[in-house]
């Protein structure tokens, strides 16, 4: 989110041909990475039942978010390192820094999927913690409705910090890095970074902050589910609730998992922002930072495929034959007008239909 394409040491003279390649062919691997993943995720909360939940809900916007990345972040950085290798231009060369319309589109959007992601970790932890801690108000807190409208919050929000430095701060602007093979923002040719930069610091603040509340609140919660099924043991009721005990714990795991996950590729990139806030330029360090991060957006699926047998259930049912000649016959049937509707349609419904308790 963070670069200096103008300064002379963060570039270099003749870049190794082999590097690159390996580079662009790393790109192209991610890119098909993230856009499968998230497709086949969105499919399966869209036509899983039991994925039509506040959870559901979420974790549908953290795939929207990743799938926004493979298709307009990475496509835009692909294009451009094709087409100066492809023209035989060094990274070094100055038609790089020129500021272009796809910068102003897809760096905003880059960093508006980063603070959609934490935010919605975030509040996919208070879901689970309420779940938790309050099972019998749930119903009554959580609604699917109120998490419709957090959801939009959460992008309306992140939307508006990503165009906070443009907006603050004329003399940012947002061009193309040939280190880090993104759009980041930068500062005029020539300038070095002072105080107009601090700004930048509130993208790492931002993340951080809201990271070191879901680690609370992910505390909290294995907390009263420690005490919980140590209660249950003393008390000889093992056999009791047990499903829905197991489906709250992995519920957890899944999250925690999640939260690790982006606090390992965001840190990086933190790193990077407070260094070229203070003045410091890292080429090499700038492009795996900012690629680390972006690998984070196909790190999801593999962690629901891992720990959510729910989510693996419905991966399954989503390729199993019976479930797709079933999908093809229920246009025939007249009867069910609503089965025969697209999934994504039903979910639209249940998500602005009130609540039936």
């Amino acid at each position: 989110m963070l670069g200096n394409s103008s300064s002379p040491n963060c570039t270099l003279s003749s870049p190794p041909l082999l590097g690159e390649i390996c580079k662009l062919f790393v790109m192209v691997l991610l890119i098909v990475a993230i856009i499968l993943g998230n497709v086949v995720s969105l499919l399966v909360f869209l036509q899983a039942r039991q994925f039509r939940t506040s959870q559901g809900y979420l974790k549908t916007s953290l795939a929207l978010a990743d799938l926004a990345v493979g298709l307009i972040v990475v496509p835009y950085s692909i294009y451009r390192e094709a087409s100066s290798l492809a023209s035989g231009m060094g990274q070094g060369s100055s038609s790089y820094s020129i500021p272009s319309l796809p910068c102003f589109i897809t760096g905003p959007i880059f960093a508006v999927c980063t603070f959609v992601s934490i935010t919605t970790i975030f509040l996919l932890s208070v879901e689970r913690s309420v779940a938790v801690l309050k099972p019998l108000h749930k119903r009554a807190v959580i609604t699917k409705r109120w998490t419709v409208w957090l959801i939009l919050l959460s992008w309306s929000v992140s939307f508006l910090l990503a165009v906070v430095p443009m907006i603050s701060r004329s003399d940012i602007t947002l061009q193309y890095n040939p280190c880090s093979k993104m759009c980041t923002y930068t500062f005029p040719a020539g300038r070095l970074p002072g105080s107009t930069w601090n700004v930048m610091l509130l993208f790492p603040a931002f993340d951080f902050s809201l990271l070191g509340g879901t680690f609370a609140i992910n505390f909290i919660t294995f907390a009263a589910i420690h005490q919980y099924c140590k209660a249950r043991r003393q008390l000889g009721s093992e056999a009791q609730h047990g499903s829905h005990l197991s489906s709250d714990i992995t519920a957890a795991k899944t999250i925690g998992i999640l939260t690790f996950a982006f606090l390992a590729s965001f840190s990086p990139v933190a790193v990077f922002v407070v260094g070229s806030v203070l003045g410091y330029q890292w080429c090499q360090f700038s492009f795996y930072a900012f690629w680390i991060l972006t690998s984070n957006s196909c790190w999801n699926v593999a962690i629901y495929s891992a720990w959510d047998p729910k989510f693996r259930q419905g991966v399954r049912e989503l390729f199993s034959k019976p479930v797709l000649n079933s999908a093809s016959q229920r246009p025939s049937r007249s009867t069910e007008g609503d089965s025969s509707a697209p999934a994504c349609v039903a979910v639209l419904k249940e998500m602005f239909h009130p609540e039936n308790a």
